[in-house]
């Protein structure tokens, strides 16, 4: 099976490594921290040998050329990290990655920047998401349209519901307060909430999540239920997910 190991770095990122015994090939999700996810790998006897990046942010790339000095890691990216860094390969919706003899699928999910990808691996039931879904969230809109962003969810939606959603930062409890004020008669929510708040303050983190359970919370996921839309108006879910995300810039 394939391994996984993550790690926090810089103020609120995860660091994931991504490790396939059978063929002892590594990938790096995104690179926050290079150096961090170089000592990270080591520790473990892991050698990175491929980098998949879901957007260009310089929390989410800017670690790339440290490890690529140091290990020749190939870079598989949305077209946009050439920002960053240069890109092996590019690769976009529909897509196949190889790790070994898994395949990740890449799907779009832009919104928060217009080139955001998410890598998907069906066998093992894991997404690596990176910032266009959270915990009882979603990514600012630094880039899109709610339209664009909201079809971006829906795709998200539409994966298996006992997917492990592995999301890039640890922003759980702030969305939590969010999702109370915008959902307050979710009862299921409270119960979310308050674990998270009993995992928070035992130090845990509270990623990776399953998507079952933020189809039931996470008021962006849900932009389309009645509930939502009688509270927060619109006359489609593209509506109500521009309002969310407005109240939630500036909660």
């Amino acid at each position: 099976m394939l391994e996984i190991h993550q790690f926090p770095c810089l103020s609120d990122n995860y660091g994931f490594l991504l490790h396939d015994p059978d063929s002892g090939e590594t990938a790096a999700i995104d690179t926050p921290d290079g150096a961090e996810y170089l000592r990270q790998a080591e520790a473990r006897g892991w050698t990175i040998t491929q980098i998949w990046n879901t957007h260009w942010h310089p929390d989410h790339a800017g670690g790339n050329s440290a490890i690529v000095a140091v290990t020749g890691a190939r870079i598989i990216a949305p077209q946009e990290v050439d920002r960053i860094s240069p890109i092996d390969r590019v690769v976009g919706n529909g897509d196949s990655v190889p790790l070994g003899n898994w395949h990740a699928r890449v799907i779009d999910v832009s919104g928060h920047t217009n080139g955001h990808i998410a890598y998907h691996i069906a066998e093992a039931d894991i997404a690596f998401v990176g910032d266009s879904v959270f915990a009882l969230g979603c990514g600012r809109m630094f880039e899109g349209e709610p339209e664009q962003f909201w079809h971006s969810l829906e795709r998200i939606r539409k994966l298996p519901e006992n997917t492990m959603l592995y999301c890039a930062h640890e922003y759980t409890a702030a969305n939590a307060k969010f999702a109370l004020h915008a959902d307050p008669d979710n009862a299921e929510l409270r119960l979310y909430a308050a674990r998270i708040d009993e995992k928070r303050a035992r130090g845990e983190p509270t990623v990776p999540t399953v998507l079952a359970r933020e189809l039931a919370t996470n008021p962006f996921l849900r932009a389309d239920e009645r509930s939502l839309r009688d509270r927060w108006g619109g006359t489609s879910p593209v509506e109500t997910f521009a309002a969310l995300r407005a109240a939630k810039d500036n909660f």
